[in-house]
């Protein structure tokens, strides 16, 4: 049987955590920023843990 290989646009993307979760980074960050707020944009900066359904699916492009 062949490696597993790698998806390596899911990997620049996502990181896997210690305990096998995914990281993942906001959205809605890259322009049009002035309508935005400064709380919100702050928020935004912050990584998040992906939802159990979404990272059900990445796990099989990061082996």
């Amino acid at each position: 049987m062949p490696k597993m290989k790698t998806h390596r646009g899911a990997a620049k993307r996502f990181k896997k955590t210690g305990s096998g979760k995914i990281k993942r980074n906001s959205a809605f960050t890259s322009h049009i920023l002035t309508s935005k707020t400064t709380k919100r944009k702050r928020n935004l900066r912050k990584s998040k843990v992906m939802s159990p359904g979404d990272a059900k699916r990445m796990k099989v492009l990061l082996p």
